[in-house]
Protein backbone atom coordinates (compact mmCIF):
# COMPACT_ATOMS: atom_id res chain seq x y z
CA UNK A 1 0.00 0.00 0.00
CA UNK A 2 1.18 3.24 -0.95
CA UNK A 3 0.58 6.64 1.27
CA UNK A 4 0.41 10.10 -0.02
CA UNK A 5 -0.10 13.11 2.56
CA UNK A 6 -2.41 15.67 1.73
CA UNK A 7 -2.30 18.57 3.47
CA UNK A 8 -1.92 16.87 7.17
CA UNK A 9 -3.69 13.76 6.99
CA UNK A 10 -2.18 10.43 5.46
CA UNK A 11 -4.77 8.59 2.82
CA UNK A 12 -3.93 5.03 1.65
CA UNK A 13 -3.81 3.96 -2.16
CA UNK A 14 -4.53 -0.09 -2.47
CA UNK A 15 -3.54 -1.00 -6.04
CA UNK A 16 -6.89 -2.53 -6.58
CA UNK A 17 -8.37 0.96 -5.96
CA UNK A 18 -6.16 2.08 -8.56
CA UNK A 19 -6.12 -0.84 -10.89
CA UNK A 20 -10.00 -1.46 -10.72
CA UNK A 21 -11.06 2.65 -10.27
CA UNK A 22 -9.32 3.86 -13.29
CA UNK A 23 -10.79 1.70 -15.64
CA UNK A 24 -14.45 2.11 -14.34
CA UNK A 25 -14.13 5.50 -14.11
CA UNK A 26 -13.52 5.94 -17.41
CA UNK A 27 -16.73 3.66 -18.00
CA UNK A 28 -18.60 5.73 -16.27
CA UNK A 29 -17.93 9.02 -18.48
CA UNK A 30 -20.20 7.64 -21.49
CA UNK A 31 -22.99 8.66 -18.68
CA UNK A 32 -21.77 10.49 -15.63
CA UNK A 33 -25.08 12.11 -14.66
CA UNK A 34 -25.87 8.73 -13.77
CA UNK A 35 -22.82 7.76 -11.61
CA UNK A 36 -23.34 10.96 -9.74
CA UNK A 37 -27.00 10.48 -9.13
CA UNK A 38 -26.24 7.15 -7.97
CA UNK A 39 -23.69 7.86 -5.18
CA UNK A 40 -25.09 7.75 -1.98
CA UNK A 41 -23.69 10.42 0.28
CA UNK A 42 -21.25 9.03 3.05
CA UNK A 43 -22.87 10.26 5.71
CA UNK A 44 -26.42 8.67 4.82
CA UNK A 45 -24.62 5.52 2.99
CA UNK A 46 -25.84 2.36 3.68
CA UNK A 47 -24.24 -0.92 4.36
CA UNK A 48 -23.71 -2.91 0.46
CA UNK A 49 -25.37 -5.96 0.13
CA UNK A 50 -24.74 -8.43 -2.37
CA UNK A 51 -28.00 -10.29 -3.14
CA UNK A 52 -27.35 -14.29 -4.44
CA UNK A 53 -30.26 -14.20 -7.40
CA UNK A 54 -31.11 -16.65 -10.03
CA UNK A 55 -32.83 -16.65 -13.00
CA UNK A 56 -34.44 -19.59 -15.57
CA UNK A 57 -32.90 -18.99 -19.16
CA UNK A 58 -34.00 -21.52 -22.23
CA UNK A 59 -34.43 -24.13 -19.05
CA UNK A 60 -31.16 -23.59 -17.44
CA UNK A 61 -31.25 -22.10 -14.10
CA UNK A 62 -28.75 -19.17 -13.92
CA UNK A 63 -27.13 -18.02 -10.25
CA UNK A 64 -25.78 -14.40 -10.52
CA UNK A 65 -24.72 -12.09 -8.25
CA UNK A 66 -26.20 -8.58 -7.80
CA UNK A 67 -25.67 -5.25 -5.92
CA UNK A 68 -25.46 -1.59 -6.18
CA UNK A 69 -28.37 0.87 -7.37
CA UNK A 70 -30.86 -0.03 -10.17
CA UNK A 71 -30.37 3.44 -11.95
CA UNK A 72 -26.59 3.48 -11.72
CA UNK A 73 -24.30 2.05 -14.91
CA UNK A 74 -24.09 -1.43 -14.85
CA UNK A 75 -20.77 -3.33 -15.09
CA UNK A 76 -20.77 -7.12 -15.74
CA UNK A 77 -18.24 -9.53 -14.12
CA UNK A 78 -17.65 -12.14 -16.37
CA UNK A 79 -15.43 -15.29 -13.96
CA UNK A 80 -12.67 -17.09 -15.74
CA UNK A 81 -12.17 -21.43 -15.47
CA UNK A 82 -12.25 -22.93 -12.94
CA UNK A 83 -14.15 -20.19 -10.86
CA UNK A 84 -17.67 -18.45 -10.45
CA UNK A 85 -18.98 -15.23 -9.66
CA UNK A 86 -17.30 -16.34 -5.88
CA UNK A 87 -14.41 -14.99 -7.22
CA UNK A 88 -15.92 -11.23 -7.75
CA UNK A 89 -16.89 -11.40 -3.50
CA UNK A 90 -14.62 -8.94 -2.24
CA UNK A 91 -14.47 -6.79 -5.63
CA UNK A 92 -18.60 -5.96 -5.76
CA UNK A 93 -18.76 -4.62 -2.74
CA UNK A 94 -15.53 -2.18 -3.66
CA UNK A 95 -18.09 -1.09 -6.43
CA UNK A 96 -21.94 -1.14 -5.66
CA UNK A 97 -21.48 2.05 -4.42
CA UNK A 98 -21.14 3.39 -7.72
CA UNK A 99 -22.11 0.41 -10.47
CA UNK A 100 -25.06 -1.65 -10.54
CA UNK A 101 -22.72 -4.93 -10.82
CA UNK A 102 -23.67 -7.89 -12.36
CA UNK A 103 -21.72 -11.24 -11.94
CA UNK A 104 -23.47 -14.18 -13.65
CA UNK A 105 -22.07 -18.81 -12.94
CA UNK A 106 -22.10 -19.57 -16.37
CA UNK A 107 -23.36 -23.20 -16.54
CA UNK A 108 -21.45 -26.28 -14.50
CA UNK A 109 -20.08 -23.46 -12.47
CA UNK A 110 -20.46 -22.13 -9.10
CA UNK A 111 -24.32 -22.53 -8.22
CA UNK A 112 -26.02 -22.60 -11.59
CA UNK A 113 -27.45 -25.88 -13.01
CA UNK A 114 -24.99 -28.39 -14.51
CA UNK A 115 -26.83 -29.61 -17.99
CA UNK A 116 -25.99 -33.32 -18.79
CA UNK A 117 -23.38 -33.22 -21.49
CA UNK A 118 -24.82 -35.08 -23.82
CA UNK A 119 -28.30 -32.65 -23.93
CA UNK A 120 -25.92 -29.85 -23.82
CA UNK A 121 -23.65 -27.67 -25.60
CA UNK A 122 -20.78 -26.25 -23.13
CA UNK A 123 -19.26 -23.87 -25.38
CA UNK A 124 -18.52 -20.01 -25.36
CA UNK A 125 -21.41 -19.43 -27.51
CA UNK A 126 -23.96 -21.50 -25.51
CA UNK A 127 -22.29 -19.13 -22.27
CA UNK A 128 -22.85 -16.17 -23.92
CA UNK A 129 -26.45 -17.13 -25.35
CA UNK A 130 -27.03 -17.46 -21.86
CA UNK A 131 -25.46 -14.54 -20.42
CA UNK A 132 -27.67 -12.51 -23.02
CA UNK A 133 -30.51 -13.96 -21.72
CA UNK A 134 -29.83 -13.12 -18.61
CA UNK A 135 -29.15 -9.64 -19.40
CA UNK A 136 -32.40 -9.23 -21.32
CA UNK A 137 -34.53 -10.76 -18.35
CA UNK A 138 -32.19 -8.11 -15.91
CA UNK A 139 -33.52 -5.46 -18.96
CA UNK A 140 -30.30 -4.24 -19.34
CA UNK A 141 -29.36 -2.35 -22.15
CA UNK A 142 -26.14 -0.67 -21.60
CA UNK A 143 -22.94 -2.11 -20.06
CA UNK A 144 -19.61 -2.26 -19.00
CA UNK A 145 -17.93 -5.67 -18.99
CA UNK A 146 -14.85 -6.97 -16.97
CA UNK A 147 -13.64 -9.96 -18.69
CA UNK A 148 -11.15 -12.69 -17.16
CA UNK A 149 -9.55 -15.88 -18.72
CA UNK A 150 -12.77 -17.78 -19.88
CA UNK A 151 -15.07 -14.75 -19.63
CA UNK A 152 -13.01 -13.21 -22.82
CA UNK A 153 -14.56 -15.58 -25.20
CA UNK A 154 -17.72 -14.94 -23.90
CA UNK A 155 -17.67 -11.55 -23.30
CA UNK A 156 -16.37 -11.03 -27.13
CA UNK A 157 -19.59 -12.81 -28.19
CA UNK A 158 -22.05 -10.21 -26.26
CA UNK A 159 -19.94 -7.65 -27.86
CA UNK A 160 -19.77 -8.77 -30.88
CA UNK A 161 -23.81 -9.41 -30.79
CA UNK A 162 -24.72 -6.06 -29.20
CA UNK A 163 -21.63 -3.72 -29.73
CA UNK A 164 -24.01 -0.57 -29.23
CA UNK A 165 -24.40 -2.06 -25.43
CA UNK A 166 -20.92 -2.35 -24.01
CA UNK A 167 -20.29 0.70 -22.27
CA UNK A 168 -16.46 -0.05 -21.69
CA UNK A 169 -14.16 -3.52 -22.06
CA UNK A 170 -11.87 -4.06 -19.08
CA UNK A 171 -9.93 -7.35 -20.00
CA UNK A 172 -7.52 -9.08 -17.50
CA UNK A 173 -5.69 -11.88 -18.81
CA UNK A 174 -8.26 -12.75 -21.59
CA UNK A 175 -7.81 -14.23 -25.16
CA UNK A 176 -9.14 -12.59 -28.32
CA UNK A 177 -7.84 -15.07 -30.48
CA UNK A 178 -8.25 -18.34 -31.34
CA UNK A 179 -4.52 -19.46 -30.90
CA UNK A 180 -4.37 -18.49 -27.44
CA UNK A 181 -6.80 -21.47 -26.83
CA UNK A 182 -4.91 -24.39 -28.42
CA UNK A 183 -2.35 -26.76 -26.63
CA UNK A 184 -2.49 -25.80 -22.93
CA UNK A 185 -6.67 -26.45 -23.18
CA UNK A 186 -6.32 -29.66 -25.03
CA UNK A 187 -6.52 -31.72 -21.51
CA UNK A 188 -9.51 -29.86 -20.40
CA UNK A 189 -10.88 -29.98 -23.61
CA UNK A 190 -10.52 -33.93 -23.64
CA UNK A 191 -12.48 -33.62 -20.30
CA UNK A 192 -15.39 -31.76 -22.30
CA UNK A 193 -15.67 -34.55 -25.13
Amino acid sequence: MKTIKLADKRYGLDRRQIFFGLPLLAASAASPHEALAATTAPGNAAPIVTHHRTKTINGIKIFYREAGPANAPVVLLLHGFPTSSHMFRNLIPELADRYHVIAPDYPGYGQSDMPDRATFAYTFDRFGELVDGLLDQLGVARYAMYVMDYGAPVGWRLALKHPDRITALIVQNGNAYEEGLKEFWDPIKGLLV
